[in-house]
């Protein structure tokens, strides 16, 4: 019995989008606009990193033939040529461009609604709202209350936040509601009971998700966010992988904040780090210990919080090439029958105006030792990823989504 692995590259998009154009998206390529700005030297930083993007293992992957056949253009410093995995490209079905709706998606269960947004105002959120969370969280009000970067508004109204003891509350263009506090004043249990409560206001506004953002630091010294985020989702569709694997008892780990993405359901073993290097190493773990049959879903959410969403092109490039340097470690883990299926839940283009994630094609890039290399080419929705999982798992089919193995196994 065969095991696999779902791993994403949170933010990692490769363009192409056709809809782009309604969410003001059209030309966002993270991929192909972080390869040239690094063919032009202008992802030179003197002492971090230098020179055109190298990804040499994810490149024998195939990502630059899926990039191109993406965009129609190959990227700089990359080829078309034959790949030692399958690859191809995965568009996005759901409405919107966040991480639940990517996640849900490859997971074979797309979103089956219209997310509630917060408004582009300032304020963004209406006095009943503001009330309601108010009176609900005890706290004495809020600041903020706009849309804005989450690095940004900490560093702005960090200390005003430590002298008033009120949470700052902000948004985005996507179906969040982000709520950041001083863990050690405020305290970071205390954040979290107020981001339970601000999820039941949020339920049926259908906000997506509330998000706990933490911080440390002083006005002096300077704020950092602090790796106890976690996030409050709302309840997934039926009929994901998930889902699938844990009514087969087969073995589920979720490993980042894949359970708090899916709400805690089917989430198996859920296991958190610190960072992405602590989530891949955990990964990996996880896979070697894991029994035939079972399934491993990861998130590494660097290349988005760190580099994404501060428009960091030489940080992302960085990143990708950090990683890509881990993946011998992963290849040389693998077992006779293990899948390994590298993707991505949307695309968060550094060079792009604004702060927010971009309308993209995800990568897929599936690999083991049993895979042939080969192109899978467009799927016409990213629930494909999930689909084919479960059928090289033998499990029943997801509630949407086209096994690429269907016929060939």
């Amino acid at each position: 019995m065969a095991r696999a692995l779902i791993l994403v590259l949170d933010s990692f998009g490769v363009g192409g989008a056709e809809d782009a154009a309604a969410y003001s998206d059209v030309g966002a390529d993270t991929f192909g606009h972080i390869a040239r700005a690094c063919a032009a030297g202008l992802a030179d930083v003197e002492g971090v990193r230098s020179g055109p993007l190298r990804l040499p293992h994810l490149n024998s992957l195939g990502l630059g033939a899926l990039a191109q056949a993406s965009t129609g253009v190959l990227p700089p410093g990359f080829d078309a040529g034959p790949a030692c995995g399958l690859w191809g490209y995965g568009v996005e079905t759901s409405p919107g461009k966040d991480t639940p709706s990517g996640h849900w998606e490859m997971a074979g269960a797309p979103v089956d609604f219209v997310w509630g947004y917060f408004p582009a105002t300032d304020p963004c959120f209406s006095p009943d709202f503001v009330e309601a969370f108010v009176r609900a969280s005890g706290v004495s009000g809020i600041i903020g209350n706009r849309h804005a970067s989450g690095t940004l508004i900490v560093d702005e109204l960090g200390a005003d936040h430590m002298r008033t003891g009120m949470p700052i509350l902000y948004t985005s263009v996507d179906s969040v509601l982000q709520i950041a506090a001083h863990e050690e004043t405020f305290g970071l249990e205390r954040l979290y009971e107020i981001c339970k409560i601000a999820r039941k206001i949020c339920d049926p506004l259908r906000i997506g998700r509330v998000i706990a953002r933490p911080f440390i630091g002083d006005e002096k010294s300077g704020f950092v966010r602090t790796p106890h985020r976690k996030d409050y989702a709302i309840v997934p569709p039926p009929g994901n992988i998930l889902e699938r694997a844990v009514s087969a008892d087969r073995t589920v780990m979720t490993i980042g904040k894949v359970g708090d993405i899916f709400a805690h359901h089917f989430t198996g073993t859920e296991i958190k780090g610190a960072d992405d290097r602590d989530h891949f190493v955990k990964s990996i773990e996880a896979l070697k210990s894991l029994p035939e049959g079972g399934l491993v879903f990861a998130n590494l959410v660097d290349l988005d919080s760190n580099f994404g969403h501060r428009r960091d092109v030489a940080g992302y490039a960085l990143g990708l090439e950090t990683f890509d340097s881990w993946l011998p470690e992963l290849m040389a883990a693998l077992q006779p029958g293990d899948l390994v299926v590298l993707s991505a839940d949307h695309g968060n283009d550094p060079t792009w105006r604004g702060s927010d994630h971009t309308r993209e094609h995800v990568p897929i890039l599936a690999f083991g030792p049993d895979i042939a290399g080969g192109s899978i080419g467009r799927r016409a929705t990213m629930a494909d990823i999930g689909a084919s999982v479960a059928d090289y798992l033998g499990l029943p089919p997801t509630a949407t989504g086209t096994s690429w193995f269907s016929g060939k196994r």
